[in-house]
């Protein structure tokens, strides 16, 4: 219940009896590790709450498992009173106890699908050479300064300021209205042209190394004068690198097309 895995993330060990954690937790009579006012919590249900944890990072330990245990007792002891109030009948509950139902058959699902439908390695290979490809085609990245104003004015002066040897970054700090990069003296660091607007990035790729733009470039942000620090070829991660990436895309397009093919098949009205 939801009600449970809140209070199970909530411990800490800081907050757990002295005695619970001295105790280690064991099965009682039938693989049942409590009977909380004769209804009995399953082993099976504790591990299946420790698979969860573990799956967030937590290391199983006597500790743990003691909070999971107390966790457990504390939510059917909640989960009984609210019964005895006949909450467990409320339209309410019963509507979010079938959306969390769902929830988690859906996850049941997708697993099993993943687990009968794997990505396989051909398939990774092909994407990350479709990746490849293109970050070729985008060929070098740039490192330059900017400065942003909003002013065609402003800009010429900041020009003008510049080819009387004022510094670029110091100019950039106190004006630009790129306030991200202006805390760096206007700089992008490194990057393709395709992520800069158009008239940024056609400027820009015209520029020689340590150049500055001779006239502001108008974009929709404002006026820029930009400065081009440096230029080098687009570094591309290796294949093991984005396999973990290309696989969770791959399966997600495997999703998709999978409820785009159950929609087409149902009788929805």
């Amino acid at each position: 219940m939801k009600l449970t895995t809140r209070l199970i993330v909530a411990m800490t060990a800081g907050a757990l009896a002295a005695t619970a954690i001295a105790e280690e937790t064991k099965p009682a009579a039938n693989g049942n590790i409590a009977v909380v006012n004769g209804v009995a919590i399953p082993q099976a249900k504790l591990e299946a709450q420790l698979k969860v944890l573990a799956a967030r990072g937590q290391k199983d330990s006597a500790e743990l498992r003691n909070a999971v245990k107390d966790s457990l007792i504390t939510g059917l002891l909640i989960e009984q009173e609210a019964a005895k109030k006949g909450l467990d009948k409320s339209a309410e509950v019963l509507a979010e106890l079938e959306v969390a139902r769902q929830g988690v058959l859906f996850r049941a699902f997708v697993q099993d699908y993943f687990k009968s439908h794997p990505v396989a390695d051909a398939e990774i290979k092909a994407e990350y050479d479709k990746f490849k490809e293109a970050q070729a085609a985008n060929g070098k990245e740039f490192r330059a300064r900017h400065i942003l104003v909003k002013e065609e004015k402003q800009a010429k002066d900041l020009l003008a300021q510049l080819k009387k040897g004022a510094k670029f970054d110091q100019l950039a700090s106190k004006h630009s209205e790129d306030k991200g990069s202006a805390a760096k003296g206007g700089d992008l660091d490194w990057s393709t042209p395709g992520n800069y607007v158009k008239p940024f990035a056609d400027a820009m790729t015209k520029l020689q190394k340590g150049q500055v733009t001779q006239e502001p470039v108008k974009s929709e942000f404002g006026y820029h004068i930009i400065k081009l620090e440096d230029t080098r070829e687009a570094p591309v991660p290796s294949l093991d690198e984005m396999k973990p990436q290309i696989a969770q895309f791959l399966q997600q397009k495997q999703l998709e097309s999978l409820m785009k093919d159950l929609r087409a098949k149902a009788k929805v009205e």
